[in-house]
């Protein structure tokens, strides 16, 4: 970048003289790394990913349910406030 000229030393105007094209490439990609914009990248991919199917032929094994265990103290305390644990 070259230096400015006909004012003060340090400040940049809008319409200083750009950087080489080289540099400003290197400076968006330093700016890429720092601001994880591949992670929002990726994001980005999965979002715009076609929704997973719905169709049972898809899924054809049978899931069993999770089984919640309630312990002997949630039993107790459910009791206690005259809540039903079924």
């Amino acid at each position: 970048m070259r230096t400015p000229t006909n004012h003060s030393a340090g400040h940049r105007l809008a319409y200083d003289d750009a950087d080489s094209p080289s540099a400003m490439h290197a400076d968006c990609e330093a700016a890429e790394r720092n601001l994880g914009l591949d992670r929002l990248h990726r994001i980005a991919v999965a979002a715009s990913a076609p929704p997973p199917s719905i169709r049972f032929a898809d899924y054809p094994r049978e899931v069993a349910k999770p089984q919640i265990e309630i312990s002997e103290a949630a039993a107790r305390l459910a009791g206690a406030l005259h809540l039903h644990l079924d």
